[in-house]
């Protein structure tokens, strides 16, 4: 019996897995109350809201796949808003932009979370509103333990807060200075804010009209109206360095709405593995998988060298075709049928070196052949990128400065057999201002956009940018369901490959899977301000051995080794044909739990 830092639990009833022990309990305390999985997601992510305000927040944005019980396949729920009306490249160029600010109110796209969230609710759920908020809300009134890296983050941006935020300050520094590691936050302006929009929900009857009237109030009420409001006036720094309002607006939040997609979805090795559209990254692990199959992976030990390296290089290849292709589908012409085929994967698997690439390799596809080009040209501008301005980026990898973390991810399946994956993120405290009145910071999405004419990632009206979230979904050839995924921006795709690997191919289970040596290459153009790019650079944990380190470096990797358990936050959870649920949670940053029975 191989050792695990925890047990993978197992159990009929249901199992939930999140980035936080808070959400796994409460996602358990939903489905004890006799909530789907729907129910105790929701609930999962607003609890999540309150007590990781670092890594994202209710104005934030959520790609969530959902496979019912008797569904032959998985459904993806789009969360991710869209650019508002008035974000132009000729706007941001008037402004003095060259990039959209990882940071501010110029970064902001629509929030998206809310919407997705009920509508989960209203299709798929069974409690009442009021079931899946009281948590959130008790955690926001009475308090919840001050994660040390929030606390740290915080700290970090104290006087920034204080001189350029002061909503900020105010909501996260009630009494004057950062909070101390561990002590007791709280948000009562959010929980005000929830009990407001529930009264307004339960002035109507029925589950589905209160649901219905929350989403109404949060995107044409008291909540849009409070954001509208605001950025009418607001100027506030950003990353740039400079004070800039922003452009979203009333009208835009009343015109947006979530959308139910089929998901993309390849055969592997007798699995299929489901991923969200071109919109998202997910499409990079489906083509790191058509590039690894026939690459010999299947014989290669998970822990050694020739593994990392294969693994490496293949996610190089697939990445750089996310730079060059991936992009809104109902606004740009995507290649997503040759991307995907076999036919593109064998041929680009010749690429695939006995030496770490230290070059920008896209695809040459007829007729795209241009964003290949522009991908490595934008590339080699930001090599030497550094800095990023106060607030900038995604908190992606929490090891590197204490001011980052990660994103959140939830799993979820239920006794009847419903599972939910789900990656919740954006509207982190470090990202934008708190709304006045509302508890609750706007997200800096739009920063994935490019300000350069006919990209599938330009800036404009109504486009999605190409997110880094990621939630995952397979199938095994018994037929055993999986949902997975982590937070961690660029390398979610990564980390949830490792972990999909070696369950294929070395048949460990969720929890040996997890707890297995990670790695990752920014080698690639970064989604996050400052864009930086590292030509061969990889990041191993220690625990793959000396040996391993060595013969990585031999092949010409440009090595960083982390600290012990510190890459990836993965969670995972599964249901076999006979009933029985798995869960399983990273034991890294000592946060996320698994829960079941």
């Amino acid at each position: 019996m191989q050792f695990t830092t925890r047990p993978e639990i197992k159990g009929t009833f249901g199992v939930v897995a999140s980035t936080h022990w808070i959400a796994s309990a409460v996602g358990m305390k939903i489905l004890e109350a006799g909530g789907s999985a729907a129910d105790a997601a929701a609930a999962m992510g607003f609890a999540l809201h309150v007590v990781e305000p670092h890594l994202n927040g209710p104005l934030g944005d959520m790609p969530l796949i959902w496979r019912g019980a008797g569904d032959d396949a998985p459904q993806v729920l789009c969360g991710q808003g869209t650019a508002p009306a008035g974000a132009t490249i000729a706007h941001y160029h008037a402004e003095g932009l060259d990039k959209v600010p990882g940071s501010g109110l110029l970064a902001t796209v629509i929030p998206g979370a809310f919407g997705a969230w009920m509508a989960l609710l209203r299709d798929h759920g069974k409690l009442s509103l009021r079931a899946i908020l009281e948590p959130a809300i008790y955690y926001a009134r009475h308090g919840h333990p001050t994660l040390p890296r929030v606390a740290a983050t915080i700290d970090g941006l104290a006087d920034f807060f204080r001189d350029e935020w002061p909503t900020s300050a105010e909501t996260w520094m009630p009494a004057g200075s950062a909070p101390e590691a561990w002590s007791l936050m709280r948000n009562p302006e959010l929980a005000d804010t929830w009990e407001r929009l529930l009264s307004e929900a339960e002035a109507v009857s029925g589950r589905e009209a209160q649901i219905d009237a929350a989403r109404h109030a949060f995107y044409e009420g008291f909540i849009a109206e409070a954001i509208d409001g605001w950025m009418r006036d607001a100027c506030v720094m950003d990353a740039s360095g400079a004070r800039h309002k922003g452009v979203l607006t009333g009208q835009d939040m009343a015109g947006w709405t979530e959308t139910w997609e089929t998901p993309l979805s390849i055969d592997y090795e007798g699995w299929t593995v489901w991923k969200a559209g071109m919109w998202s990254q997910g499409p990079s692990l489906l083509q790191a998988l058509r590039l690894l199959d026939g690459s010999g992976i299947a014989d290669m030990d998970s822990r050694g060298a020739d593994f990392v390296h294969t693994v490496t290089e293949a996610m190089k290849l697939s990445f750089a075709d996310r730079e060059a292709y991936y992009g809104d589908p109902l606004h740009s012409k995507i290649p997503t049928d040759v991307l995907l085929s076999r036919e593109y994967g064998d041929t680009r698997r010749s690429l695939l070196g006995a030496k770490a690439s230290l070059e920008q390799r896209p695809g040459r596809i007829d007729g795209f052949a241009h964003q290949a080009e522009a991908a490595i040209a934008r590339a080699k501008a930001s090599e030497e990128a550094s800095g990023g301005g106060v607030g900038a980026g995604e908190p992606t990898m929490a090891h590197l400065s204490e001011k980052r973390g990660d994103t959140v991810h939830i799993d979820v399946i239920d006794q009847w057999g419903n599972s939910v994956s789900a990656t919740p993120s954006g509207g982190w405290l470090q990202s934008s201002p708190v709304v006045p009145g509302l508890g609750m910071p706007l997200n800096s999405r739009a920063q994935m956009f490019w300000l350069q004419d006919g990209l599938p990632t330009s800036l404009a009206p109504g486009r999605r940018p190409r997110t880094t979230l990621s939630p995952s979904m397979a199938q095994a050839p018994d037929g055993t369901r999986h949902a997975f995924g982590t937070p961690g921006g660029d390398q979610q795709d990564q980390w949830q490959l490792m972990l999909f690997l070696r369950m294929v191919h070395s048949g460990m289970n969720l929890q040996e899977s997890i707890d297995a040596p990670l790695f990752n290459t920014a080698h690639f153009q970064g989604s996050f301000d400052p864009r930086p790019v590292r030509p061969g650079h990889l990041m191993v944990e220690p625990a793959f051995g000396e040996a391993v380190i060595a013969e990585l470096r031999a092949r010409g990797h440009d090595l960083e080794v982390a600290e012990p358990w510190t890459v990836g936050r993965l969670t995972a959870a599964c249901r076999t044909p006979e009933g029985m649920l798995k869960a399983a949670a990273t034991p890294r940053l000592m946060q996320a739990y698994a829960v079941g029975r």
